[in-house]
């Protein structure tokens, strides 16, 4: 058993959380037991999460995508009531890390995602993801067999690019609006979580391969090493919640 409150300055430690700014608080975000002895992870918060965190026994939940955003109403709507109601009623803490979880290089969603692709992060991009040589260059369908083995689903991809891939950049969840910077950087393929919908003419006019391969699917990485991180510091029990997310 440990003390919450000393979890959660090891984690904010861990992240480096006051050098980014984000679009919502990170680190605490619900006050639950001042103890901890199980964690649960999830990428996202919903009541889902919460309700099969509480059958855990879980005391501390963290996620990637927390329940507080600048851009959402300050009203506690029904949605909101159910989840709080649901960490309330369990005395569970929730703690959220969004941008501060994608860019580290050792535990971050974009490090640990390159480098199960046999991707090299040698260089920032685009903020908080990393970009860098294949270990060998590849054709693009061998590269793509190894995004659905990873990913476990089959991404969307606009094969816009060279026919063999030598250099890749990675930037997980919403980041399509950098396939432009991937295109200016030299890289032959940008590997994010979801299109919009300029994407495909801007690969297509740069000459560059896209690859979509999950907002969720792509960050599930990360919460899992931060979770283990924890839990192996403070000697605790800890579980990934699966809930599967097709965008």
């Amino acid at each position: 058993m440990a003390d919450r409150d000393e979890v959660l300055a090891y984690a904010r430690e861990l992240l480096d959380l006051d050098s980014f700014r984000d679009y919502g608080p990170m680190g605490l975000q619900v006050v639950g037991s001042p103890t901890v002895q199980r964690i649960a992870c999830g990428v996202s918060s919903s009541k889902e999460l919460f309700e099969r965190a509480a059958e855990l026994g879980a005391d501390l939940v963290i996620v990637h995508h927390g329940l507080l955003w600048e851009n959402e109403p300050r009203t506690i709507d029904a949605r909101m009531k159910g989840r709080l109601r649901i960490l309330f009623d369990a005395d569970i803490t929730l703690a959220g890390y969004h941008l501060a979880l994608d860019a580290p290089p050792d535990i971050g969603n974009n490090a640990l995602l390159a480098r199960a692709l046999g991707i090299e992060p040698k260089r920032r991009f685009a903020r908080v993801g990393f970009g860098g040589p294949l270990s060998e260059p590849s054709s693009l369908e061998h590269f793509l067999e190894r995004v659905r083995e990873v990913l476990g689903r089959e991404p969307l991809v606009f094969d816009h690019g060279p026919e063999r891939v030598r250099r890749v950049a990675v930037s997980t969840g919403g980041a399509a609006r950098d396939l432009s910077e991937a295109a200016r950087e030299g890289y032959d393929l940008f590997l994010t979580g979801e299109a919009e919908e300029p994407t495909l003419a801007s690969a297509r006019e740069l000459g560059v391969h896209f690859v979509a391969g999950g907002h969720y699917a792509t960050e599930r990485l990360g919460i899992q090493a931060l979770a283990g991180r924890l839990a192996e510091r403070f000697a605790l029990e800890w579980s990934f919640i699966e809930l599967e997310n097709p965008v």
